[in-house]
């Protein structure tokens, strides 16, 4: 028999648009006729691989798929696994079962790895095996697209909930501070600028993993800002970091770590709590307020960016365009791809859709460029706002006396 059939599989956190990829990649497949055989979507990533959990995704029909595509979360289940090598060896055998001849993973960096992981394995063992990593992640990391399908979407979840904690903050006054996910990249915490409508709008300070953080630096920025506007917003991401490039977060963290090696940091209020504590005895103010937004800015209904659903969609798409043009030997098509997202050059915002091969991806990331951070440290440029604008798209206006 051929091995013509597929597996389609999402991994690590879910996203507001996950499903938008799962969903693209499908319908592309039932478009290919008979180039793809039986689609089935693994539950929990490879571990419904490894035991044999499998849902009929030809089955599932167009209405409820476009109704999956437009639900946050991961629909097929989700895992945070690195694949050992007798892992990928019992994967080929259930590959060979069910003569499977593409992989599609959805996922960050290590989802990435996972796959080129399998994809190399199964070259070695000489099988025939198709692999393409979609990419996923709010964290926006991945050094092979300008920008990932979540982050847009996560991102205006920030914009938007800083923008409340402003209009609350305003009311009530003192010091209220945001703590959002952001391990090494600080992308979705600068997100919180967007928030800013009017001249003196919050947040005022923004913190992120790219620079370094100092309990005496913050102190005197705070006590800065209630001098000017009489309050503060503060927006901190999870992963900063002291003047020797250690996680702030680990002095409050159980020590749980991933199959991958990375630290929990999120589930938890400490770090919040332990920076508004700090305030109330160094900076003489009264009313300070720490929120984590921890897994609400994963999967929140309602707000996803347009943009992000619509390119979510293409990139499953294209993953499976580029994985048939791979099969059948297309010069420059890798076999054990990623999709990159690349933003064209002009007025008017406009992305396009690469096939690169899997270490693009793969396990190293990106942070914020120096440009997009402001020379004060705590705060964004211009062009990060610009850089942002366009895929998060228009905020609900807010009026103020």
């Amino acid at each position: 028999m051929k091995a013509n059939n597929m597996v389609i599989a999402q991994s690590g956190g879910p996203s507001m648009v996950i499903n938008g990829s799962l969903v693209g990649a499908v319908v592309a497949a039932k478009r290919s006729g008979a180039k793809i055989g039986r689609i089935l979507g693994a539950r929990h990533g490879i571990q419904g691989i490894l035991g044999r959990d499998y849902i009929d995704l030809r089955k599932v029909t167009a209405k409820r798929l476009d109704a999956i595509a437009r639900t946050p979360s991961s629909a097929l289940g989700s895992c945070r696994m690195k694949p050992t090598a007798e892992d990928c060896r019992r994967i080929f055998e259930e590959f060979k079962r069910l003569s499977v001849g593409f992989f599609f993973y959805i996922g960050g960096n290590d989802s990435a790895d996972a796959a080129r992981i399998v994809g190399e394995e199964a070259e070695k063992d000489g099988y025939p095996l198709v692999v393409y990593h979609i990419p996923k992640t709010i964290d926006n990391d991945l050094r092979s697209c300008d920008h990932t399908p979540g982050f847009a979407s996560a991102a205006r979840f920030v914009a938007c909930a800083l923008k409340g904690d402003d209009l609350d903050n305003r009311a009530l006054g003192g010091v209220k501070i945001d703590i959002i996910m952001g391990r090494d990249a600080g992308f979705l915490t600068a997100a919180s600028a967007l928030a800013r409508e009017n001249k003196g709008d919050g947040p005022h300070l923004i913190y992120l993993p790219e620079r370094p953080f100092s309990l005496d630096g913050f102190v005197a920025d705070v006590q800065a800002a209630m001098k000017r506007h009489g309050r503060c917003v503060v927006a901190v991401s999870e992963g900063i970091r002291d003047a020797n490039g250690e996680l702030f977060a680990k002095k409050f963290a159980n020590g749980e770590r991933d199959s991958h090696g990375n630290l929990q940091l999120s589930g938890t209020g400490a770090l919040g709590d332990f920076l508004a504590g700090h305030l109330k005895a160094k900076a003489s103010v009264k009313r300070v307020r720490a929120d984590t937004f921890g897994y609400l800015q994963r999967s929140f209904p309602g707000v996803a960016s347009e943009v992000d659903l619509k390119e979510a969609r293409m990139a499953g798409g294209v993953a499976v365009s580029m994985a048939l043009k791979a099969a059948k030997g297309a010069a420059g098509v890798p076999v054990k791809g990623t999709i990159g997202i690349q933003r064209v050059k002009g007025l008017r915002y406009r992305a396009e859709f690469v096939a690169l091969p899997a270490q693009a991806a793969a396990k190293f990331t990106r942070s914020m460029p120096d440009k997009f951070i402001a020379k004060n440290g705590h705060d964004v440029t211009k062009a990060f706002i610009d850089y942002a604008k366009p895929i998060v798209g228009e905020l609900p206006h807010c009026e103020v006396l």
